[in-house]
C-alpha cells in the first residue's frame, strides 16, 4: 500500500510531532481529538514546532505554509474513515488503547492499517479489540519525533507480511527515519533497557546512596550520556515512567521492574517532572 493519507488520534507531545513528520513527508494528516479546545492546542503545538525548524534554519518558510496545511484537526473519529494508515498516540493506558482501536476498527476501511505508538504495551493486546489483528503493529517514535530519528517496529504473531512491509516502506522510506525491530514483548528494545536504568537510579536516590545531583552528573560525564537518569525521567514524564514500569512487571513478574515506592508516591502527588514543572527537578 502507498501511504498518502495518514490518521493520528491524539494531539498531544507525541501525536502532534507524529502528524508533523508525517505532513513534512508529503502525506495528507487529519489529526483527532477530544473537543475543539484540545484541537486547537495540537494545531498550536505543530505550528510552534514548525516555527521552532524555520528560526533553527532546518525548515524554509514556504515550507512550514506547505506542512501545516496538510494538517487537519478533528474531533469526529469518522473522519478516519479514508484513511491508509492511522497512528495511535494516546495517553499510556492499555484500557483507553484498546476502546481507541474498538472505534477505529468500526470506522476506517478494512484495508486500513492500525498502529500504536505504545512505548511498552503489547501489541496482541491492543489488536485483540479490533476484528484485524492481522493489519495492526506497534510504531513506536521518540520525542520530540521531528527530531528524533528512530521508530521501533512491532509486529505481533498476526500481522501480515503485508501489513509489516506497508509500516516498514513507510516510517524509513517516507518519514527517513531509522527502524529497529522488537519481537511483541512488553517494553521492546529501548524501553526495556531504559526504564530498569532510570528505576535503578531513582531506587539509589531513595535508598539515599548519592545525591540527586551526583548521580546525574555521574552518568552525563562518567558515561557521556546528555541527560542524567533523574533529568530523563522528568523528561519522559514519571507517569509515564510508572506505566511503563508497571506493564514490565506484569509480563515478567520481575521485582527488577516493580515501580519504586519514591515513584509511585510523587505521581500519586501529581509531581511528574516538566509537564507538571516539578518532579525531581523544578521548571
Amino acid at each position: 500500500m502507498n501511504v498518502e493519507r495518514v490518521g493520528v488520534v491524539g494531539g498531544g507531545l507525541m501525536g502532534s510531532g507524529i502528524a508533523e513528520v508525517c505532513a513534512r513527508a508529503g502525506g495528507h494528516v487529519i489529526v483527532h481529538e477530544i473537543n475543539a479546545r484540545a484541537a486547537e492546542a495540537a494545531r498550536a503545538r505543530v505550528e510552534a514546532s514548525l516555527d521552532r525548524a524555520v528560526e533553527k534554519g532546518r525548515l524554509e518558510q514556504s515550507d512550514r505554509d506547505s506542512t501545516l496545511s496538510r494538517i487537519e484537526f478533528s474531533v469526529d473519529l469518522s473522519d478516519q474513515a479514508h484513511r491508509h494508515l492511522v497512528i495511535e498516540a494516546a495517553t499510556e493506558d492499555e484500557d483507553i488503547k484498546k476502546s481507541i482501536f474498538a472505534d477505529l476498527d468500526a470506522v476506517v476501511s478494512p484495508d486500513s492499517i492500525l498502529a500504536s505508538n505504545t512505548s511498552s504495551i503489547p501489541i496482541t493486546r491492543i489488536a485483540a479489540a479490533t476484528s484485524r489483528p492481522e493489519r495492526v503493529v506497534g510504531l513506536h517514535f521518540f520525542n520530540p519525533v521531528p527530531v528524533m530519528g528512530l521508530v521501533e517496529l512491532v509486529t505481533t504473531v498476526m500481522t501480515s507480511p503485508e501489513s509489516e512491509l506497508t509500516a516498514r516502506e513507510y516510517a524509513a522510506a517516507s518519514l527517513g527515519k531509522t527502524l529497529i525491530q522488537a519481537r511483541d514483548r512488553a517494553g521492546f528494545i529501548v524501553n526495556m533497557l531504559l526504564v530498569p536504568y532510570l528505576i535503578g537510579a531513582i531506587r539509589m536516590y531513595e535508598a539515599g546512596v548519592a545525591s540527586r545531583d551526583d548521580i546525574d552528573a555521574g552518568m552525563r560525564l562518567g558515561a557521556n550520556h546528555p541527560m542524567g537518569p533523574l533529568e530523563l525521567a522528568d523528561f519522559v514524564g514519571l507517569d509515564t515512567m510508572k506505566h511503563i514500569a508497571d506493564v514490565l512487571f506484569d509480563e515478567y513478574k520481575d521485582p527488577f521492574y516493580a515501580s519504586p515506592p519514591l515513584l509511585t508516591r510523587m505521581v500519586e502527588a501529581g509531581l511528574l517532572g516538566r509537564k507538571t514543572g516539578k518532579g525531581f527537578y523544578e521548571y
